[in-house]
């Protein structure tokens, strides 16, 4: 009896977590194949690996046709059926949770690095070659002004698939135009390909309010976003089967694409270590001290439930392609799905722990290799600018290194010496994105338990509307009677 007990538990383990083990049987299988092909000392053309990343390609490219559908009308729905004063509690609890959460980041990854002091030796480090590989025709103050210019996009429908950027131009015939001071240059700007999240996540939430405050006259809208969202979730269900294949073939590419092994355990592996450091204190360390304090329990058992979760991220990298994922898994946890598709959408666009954590070391390892002093005042806008950078950056993959450029300039580094830490970038980009979802899904059950007797508070309310009519009725029949 106890052996068919403990054999039905394991067949019970193995239906819930299938995909769960699978995705991560993928991602080290994935990781054994890349080192496999590279260690028979064939030389890989950029063809043949885009050969192998081609099924991962195509699954990540499902995924990220779900966002913006999900993103809008998950936002939407969950502000529309709750209660206008709930709802704008919920959002506080999640951006207060959110900041803080990014300033612990930006704090630990500056105690970290200035205590390991990984740029410490600079002669061990190779100047950086690719001058050119990022070029600067932006100041810091346009980023941050394009920032708040892309909360309110003067096209919705353009907000699906651009966004704007400010860009500094020399012009030959402008007398007043220096060249190498940039900000004597004609101030221009386009539109860069890639979604306005930040813009979707705004007009989303005005029009959640809006639709909440008309009441009945809404019903029908509500009811569109409220299928759209159930039907973009079981969209997801079936992408995500596709999950254990895609991150095998896009982390397989990967291994296959590095240029060399021994920079990332060499040269750079000392400040490799240091970013690790600190994100796996963050998302183990600091998240867990502010799950245990706000909801008076340990993370364990909701984190051991975020393997599918951190697998696919692990091998997206990207977040925002993370997201329908996130949502599900929260599903499955039983949290309120007004809270999950309210929370979700907007971490997964403003909460970039792992990239505000890495964009402060990265900073402040490259300012140790040029041995330029760090006061307390450059710390201090170094981290401002990190935590600013981290919102800015979108849920893609490797955003973070273009931001990355608007933190060196705050400490007067070069744009070109980002190229110095290039080659373990693709690998860090990976844990940080791991991380930043971790961060999502733990803020969602905080959220929620936060804002569980604020809900039941306004469950009661509705049920009472509900019932006074019928009661007025009755009292009226009595009357006649």
């Amino acid at each position: 009896m106890p052996l068919q007990i403990r054999r039905e538990g394991v067949v019970s383990f193995l239906r819930e977590n299938l995909l769960t083990l699978l995705t991560v049987i993928g991602v080290v299988s994935g990781t054994l194949l890349g080192w496999g092909l590279r260690a028979t000392g064939y030389e890989w053309t950029r063809r043949e690996v885009m050969y192998f990343q081609y099924p991962g390609e195509l699954f990540l490219r499902m995924l990220k046709c779900l966002i913006v559908p999900l993103l809008v009308s998950s936002i939407v729905s969950a502000i529309g059926s709750l209660d206008l004063s709930l709802s704008g509690k919920v959002g506080l609890r999640a951006i207060i949770y959110y900041m803080t959460t990014t300033v612990c980041a930006v704090m630990l990854g500056i105690a970290l690095v200035t205590t390991i002091k990984p740029g410490k030796d600079p002669e061990s480090y190779s100047q950086p070659t690719a001058t050119k590989l990022i070029k600067k025709d932006t100041l810091t103050s346009d980023t941050l002004l394009d920032l708040i210019r892309n909360v309110f996009p003067e096209n919705i429908v353009q907000a699906t698939i651009a966004s704007y950027r400010t860009r500094l131009v020399y012009d030959v015939n402008d007398t007043k135009s220096i060249r190498g001071h940039l900000e004597t240059y004609k101030i221009d700007g386009d539109y860069q390909k890639g979604s306005n999240v930040l813009g979707l996540v705004c007009f989303s939430i005005v029009l959640g309010i809006t639709l909440g405050k008309m009441g009945e006259q809404s019903r029908p809208l509500q009811n569109f976003f409220h299928a759209l969202s159930e039907a973009m979730m079981i969209i997801t269900g079936w992408v995500i089967w596709l999950s254990p294949l895609g991150v095998f073939f896009l982390v397989t590419a990967k291994i296959m694409e590095i240029d060399s092994f021994s920079e990332l355990v060499g040269r750079l592996g000392l400040y490799f270590m240091t970013v690790l450091l600190g994100l796996f204190l963050h998302g183990f360390g600091t998240l867990s001290i502010l799950f245990v304090l706000a909801t008076k329990k340990l993370p364990c058992r909701y984190i051991a439930k975020m393997g599918q979760v951190m697998a696919t991220a692990f091998g997206t990298a990207s977040s925002s392609a993370t997201m329908p994922i996130t949502i599900g898994c929260c599903d499955e946890m039983g949290l309120d799905p007004r809270i999950t598709r309210f929370v979700i959408p907007i971490g997964a666009t403003i909460n970039m722990d792992g990239t505000a954590l890495y964009e402060a070391v990265a900073a402040i390892f490259i300012a140790q290799l040029r041995k330029v002093e760090m006061s307390f005042g450059k710390i201090v806008a170094v981290s401002v600018t990190a935590t600013a950078a981290s919102i800015g950056a979108a849920g893609i993959p490797q955003a973070g290194l273009v931001t990355m450029v608007m933190v060196l300039d705050t400490v007067n580094l070069p744009a070109e010496d980002v190229s110095i830490i290039l080659a373990v970038d693709w690998l860090l980009d990976r844990f940080r994105t791991t991380i930043n979802v971790v961060c999502d899904a733990l803020g969602a059950i905080i959220v929620t338990s936060l804002s569980q007797a604020d809900i039941e508070k306004c469950r009661a309310t509705q049920n009472n509307d509900r019932e006074g009519p019928a009661h007025e009725l009755s009292d009226l029949e009595k009357g006649e009677h």
